[in-house]
């Protein structure tokens, strides 16, 4: 279960690059931000559970890059 959790936040991730990347999302929309976040917490719990770190440090740090722009936008 925990590797489905991983692909589909793979998934996530790459539909949000790929959508924005043929102008169908802005990279300063809710819904990237939002793919984008819950995509890396899925990609989180499989990286932790494999112990791969450094995976899941990134997706931290990817996640609160994302939270911050979310909420800068709301203000």
């Amino acid at each position: 279960m925990i590797d489905v959790i991983g692909w589909i936040g793979s998934v996530m991730v790459i539909v949000a690059y790929a959508l924005n990347m043929y102008k169908r999302l802005a990279s300063d929309s809710r819904e990237y931000y939002l793919l984008n976040i819950v995509g890396s917490a899925c990609l989180i719990l499989n990286t932790i559970y494999h112990h791969a770190i450094p995976s899941a440090v990134v997706n931290i740090v990817w996640i609160l890059i994302a939270l911050m722009a979310l909420f800068k936008k709301r203000k």
